[in-house]
């Protein structure tokens, strides 16, 4: 964005001036500080102050009256470190089963109940998939999705099912909570999720989960169209993702 551009909101700016004078400061600020060393008058600080704090991003020590950033960045920063982390230690051993399998293999993370695809590495086949990088998926329609929730216990599970409706992506998609479940069930047993035109028309997908030690890193999925999938490919497939869901887990 260049100067000449008009920016909106002027208290998300003034707001963070403050953050990143409390965040530089030596030691923390008073609010008589902090006014003295930032561009909006001490009023409007004190409000921006009160606001923040409510949010969670500064603390005030009640007896010095010092302001301190939030623990909620820690959180952030955590989410940060963990999604980037995944990403750079899958990537290598992704492209080797794009490769091996000459398919479409995607990689995701878990926001809000839902699958956001991180990297997508395409097929060299011409038929491209459609989905892109940031694209938000349904944890129950998707291969992906289906291969974290088989990793939730009861009570998580229980949770989500309550929180999230079940409502049909396309024809295919399980929205009955039985059959979920014993889909689900399924997937515990045999070590991957099937996805099967559930969440995009004509389209298979085989997904496994990235969970180590109880953390959920990701997940991770070959996806292709239909016509191309036979039985001896699909094993293929599942026997080349299991061996790269290994390979990650075992550099983590």
């Amino acid at each position: 964005m260049t100067t000449s551009q008009s920016l909106y909101g002027t208290a998300l700016l003034k707001a963070k001036e403050i953050l990143d004078y409390i965040a530089t400061s030596k030691s923390s600020p008073t609010l008589k500080e902090i006014s003295e060393n930032v561009s909006p008058s001490k009023p409007t600080v004190l409000k921006l102050l009160q606001t923040l704090q409510y949010c969670g991003y500064v603390t005030c020590d009640p007896e010095s009256k010092k302001y301190f950033l939030g623990t909620i960045f820690l959180r952030y920063a955590s989410t940060i470190s963990l999604t980037h982390t995944i990403n750079l230690i899958a990537k290598p051993y992704l492209a080797k089963l794009r490769d091996v399998t000459q398919e479409t293999v995607n990689l995701g993370i878990i926001e809000h109940n839902e699958v956001i695809l991180l990297n997508k590495l395409e097929s060299p086949n011409s038929i491209k998939l459609v989905s892109r990088i940031g694209g938000a998926m349904k944890m129950y329609s998707s291969a992906m999705g289906k291969s974290i929730l088989s990793e939730y216990d009861e009570d998580r599970l229980k949770d989500y099912l309550k929180k999230v409706p079940l409502e049909p992506v396309t024809k295919n998609t399980i929205t009955s909570k039985k059959e979920l479940l014993a889909d689900l069930d399924s997937v515990r047993k045999n070590g991957y999720a099937l996805e099967k035109g559930e969440n995009q028309p004509e389209v298979i997908c085989v997904g496994f989960s990235l969970v180590k030690d109880g953390r959920v890193y990701g997940t991770m999925s070959i996806s292709t169209p239909w016509y191309r999938v036979n039985k001896e490919s699909l094993a293929m497939f599942i026997r080349e993702g299991k061996k790269t869901q290994q390979e990650i887990l075992n550099h983590i």
